[in-house]
């Protein structure tokens, strides 16, 4: 399945925070979904980009991938681990 074509279950739009909220935030969004479904997280703090990630795969969370959207923004999309 291409990238494209992922079914994202829940996203956050957390542009304006900054670290640790932004893995707070996705922290306790990703808790409330069902193993395997995936979370797409809009932040616009460049050090999120790195830190979410590797939170989330210390979580035992799947990283799918971190994609510029813009001059201000990336996506994080992320899959809830078992």
């Amino acid at each position: 399945m291409a990238e494209a074509d992922l079914i994202i279950h829940r996203q956050i739009d957390i542009r304006g925070e900054v670290c640790p909220y932004t893995f707070v935030k996705s922290k306790l969004a990703i808790e409330q979904m069902a193993p395997g479904e995936r979370l797409r997280v809009v932040v616009d703090y460049l050090p999120a980009t790195s830190n979410v990630p590797r939170s989330m795969k210390a979580e035992g969370h799947a990283v799918l991938g971190v994609h510029q959207l813009n001059e201000t923004d990336w996506e994080i999309l992320l899959q809830k681990g078992e």
